[in-house]
C-alpha cells in the first residue's frame, strides 16, 4: 500500500488570492490530464491561437521600438520592448492558448503519473506546427499591411532577425534555456494567481525580464525571423543571413534550449519539490 501524502490539491482555490508553490505544482500536473481528452483539432487550433498571440506582442515590440533608441537609448528600449510584448503571454493565459514553451510544465502531469510521454510528445509536435503556422501566417498579414512603410519599422525589424540568425548555436541555444525558465515560471505564477489582475502581473514582469535580456523565444522566432526575410526582399536593405536556413539554424538550438530550460529548471525542479513521494489525488 502507497503511504506516501496525497497531491496538496487546493479545495477552494476560488477563495484565495493565490496558491502556495505546493498547491501551484499540483494544480499544474492535474490540469496536464487535459492531454488525454483533448482532441488533436482543438489542440492544433489553439496552438494556431497561440502563434497569433505571440506574433501579436512581438510586431508591437517592433513597432513601438523601432525609434526608441535614439531618444531613450538602448537599455530602457528593451525595457519598453519587453513590457509591450508581455502582450502575447497575457493572450495566452488569459484567452486560453497553447503554447510550445509554456507547455513544457506537462513533464510534472508525466512525472506525477497522470499522463505518459507519448502523450507529451504528440502534444508538443501539434503545437509547435500550430504555433509555426499561425506565427507565419501573421507575419505574412503584416507584410501586406504595409505598416513597415512607416518610418523605420522595416529596418528595425531586419536588425532584429538579423542579430538572430547571426548568433552561434551553443549561444542561442543558452538563450533558449535563459528563455523559457523565465516563460514557464511567468506560466506558474499565472496559475497561482486567482484573479485576472494578478495574472497579467505574473506574466509581466518574467516576459519583461526575458525579452530586455535579450534571451531567446523559440515561438517569438518564427514571427521575427520570417518578417524580416519577406522584408528584406522589398526594402532594398542588406540583409545577407537572413535566409529560410538562418531561420532554421536558429530555430534548432533556441527550441532545443527553450525545451531545457523548461524541462529541467521549472518542470522537474518543483515536481522534485513538491511533488515527489506523493499519491495522486
Amino acid at each position: 500500500m502507497n503511504s506516501s501524502p496525497p497531491c496538496p490539491l487546493p479545495e477552494k482555490p476560488s477563495e484565495k488570492r493565490f496558491l502556495t508553490p505546493a498547491e501551484t505544482t499540483c494544480l499544474i500536473a492535474e490540469n496536464g490530464k487535459r492531454v488525454l481528452n483533448q482532441s488533436t483539432s482543438r489542440t492544433l487550433v489553439l496552438s494556431l491561437l497561440a502563434g497569433f498571440y505571440i506574433a501579436f506582442g512581438a510586431q508591437l515590440a517592433t513597432i513601438v521600438t523601432h525609434d526608441a533608441a535614439g531618444v531613450i537609448g538602448d537599455g530602457l528600449t528593451r525595457f519598453v520592448a519587453g513590457s509591450v510584448f508581455s502582450l502575447g503571454l497575457i493572450l495566452v493565459v488569459i484567452c486560453g492558448a497553447e503554447l510550445f514553451t509554456g507547455n513544457s510544465l506537462l513533464t510534472k502531469a508525466a512525472l506525477h503519473g497522470h499522463i505518459t510521454w507519448s502523450n507529451i510528445a504528440r502534444n508538443w509536435v501539434v503545437v509547435l506546427a500550430g504555433n509555426l503556422v499561425g506565427s507565419l501566417l501573421f507575419a505574412w498579414m503584416m507584410f501586406h499591411s504595409q505598416l513597415w512603410e512607416q518610418g523605420q519599422i522595416a529596418e528595425r525589424a531586419i536588425a532584429i532577425a538579423q542579430a538572430k540568425v547571426e548568433l552561434s548555436f551553443s549561444a542561442a541555444l543558452i538563450r533558449g534555456i535563459l528563455c523559457n525558465w523565465l516563460v514557464c515560471l511567468a506560466v506558474f505564477m499565472a496559475t497561482a494567481a486567482r484573479d485576472v489582475s494578478g495574472k497579467i502581473l505574473a506574466c509581466y514582469v518574467p516576459i519583461m525580464a526575458f525579452v530586455a535580456s535579450g534571451f531567446e523565444h523559440s515561438i517569438a522566432n518564427m514571427y521575427y525571423i520570417p518578417t524580416g526575410l519577406l522584408l528584406s526582399g522589398v526594402s532594398g536593405l542588406e540583409a545577407p543571413h537572413i535566409t529560410w536556413g538562418g531561420f532554421l539554424a536558429n530555430l534548432v538550438p533556441v527550441t532545443l534550449g527553450n525545451i531545457l530550460g523548461g524541462v529541467i529548471f521549472v518542470g522537474f525542479a518543483y515536481w522534485y519539490i513538491h511533488l515527489r513521494g506523493t499519491k495522486k489525488a
